[in-house]
């Protein structure tokens, strides 16, 4: 058994890409996009076309209509491959905004609908862990539209997330661990820092711990890995969502894989926490890596999403 299918056994394995015509390979059971992955796939000449196709259908109506069109086009090639549920991110552009979230996570949802899809089943409004992004999804989900909380870095954003009943959080392993080698310097000890040392693993680890002890149903995917030893440290968390060239990597060593979390076995009880609002905002600003990560994810995404509308301004001429 090679290490992915050893996975598979306690966690579901979920893809982390725009480029679906690699899921065949993988199989995948779920799928995550974001607008830099969409952007990076559309500049490949073998789905350029599904821009293009997007932009002359839909001529004459708002860009930020065209654009959610063109995320739910590779959404619904995407669930054409996989069996489970496809992530589409709302604009980060509007992660301060509840009101202007709600209304595009349900515009999404009725453009996948009117695709056939089985939203409430096959579909996660993808929002970004602000106090703003938690309130909106708190909402949808209000109104059977599940949301998958991404951009979180820190154990305020879970706990906030786990409240507000999100159907899943995706933490950012890879970019915690990037924050603190970057942080340490020439200090960094890279074996002192890997495998259940991993900063990353270690706070993906504590909201597991959390939410199970607190009987939390929100699904925790592990996201955003820089190594297939955050993978390993990760193994029986519910969810890791995972690159292709990590899956490949997987895929191919017979290495045997351990048991890592055990949601019967999470190790010592963490006390329940909430927050209002003044709380929460004071929380995440004491985490320094969280602030930090949390707006240049934000201003990332936000500049992709603005380079995709100009490739489809330079379509339409």
């Amino acid at each position: 058994m090679n290490q992915l299918d050893a996975l598979r056994q306690w966690t579901t394995v979920v893809a982390d890409t725009g480029d679906f015509k690699q899921l065949s390979i993988s199989k995948p059971q779920d799928a995550t996009t974001n607008p830099s992955l969409i952007l990076k796939a559309v500049q490949k000449p073998e789905y350029r076309p599904l821009l293009d196709e997007t932009v002359k259908k839909h001529a004459g109506k708002p860009l930020d209509e065209v654009i959610d069109r063109l995320l739910v086009r590779f959404g619904t090639e995407i669930l054409s491959i996989i069996p489970g549920r496809v992530s589409t991110e709302v604009d980060a552009r509007l992660s301060f905004d509840t009101a202007a979230t709600i209304a595009r996570g349900e515009r999404i949802v009725a453009l996948y609908k009117a695709e056939g899809i089985d939203t409430e089943k096959r579909l996660l409004i993808k929002v970004a862990s602000t106090w703003e992004g938690i309130e909106a999804a708190r909402q949808l989900e209000q109104k059977g539209i599940r949301t998958n909380l991404t951009l979180l870095f820190s154990f305020a954003q879970a706990v906030a997330c786990g409240a507000a009943g999100v159907q899943l959080i995706s933490p950012f392993v890879g970019r915690i661990y990037d924050w603190y080698k970057k942080s340490a310097g020439a200090s960094w000890n890279e074996a002192e820092s890997s495998g259940a040392n991993d900063p990353g693993v270690k706070s993906v680890r504590q909201i597991y711990a959390y939410y199970k002890q607190h009987g939390i149903k929100t699904e925790v995917m592990g996201a955003s890995f820089r190594n297939a030893g955050q993978i390993k440290a990760l193994a029986g968390c519910d969810l890791l969502t995972i690159s292709p060239e990590l899956l490949a990597e997987l895929a191919a060593s017979n290495e045997p894989l351990q048991h890592a979390l055990d949601a019967k076995a999470t190790g010592a009880d963490i006390a329940k926490v909430s927050y209002d609002e003044a709380g929460f905002r004071f929380a995440l600003n004491e985490d320094a890596m969280a602030t930090e990560k949390l707006a240049e994810g934000i201003r990332a995404f936000a500049a992709d999403a603005v380079k995709l509308e100009k490739l489809m301004q330079e379509s339409g001429k």
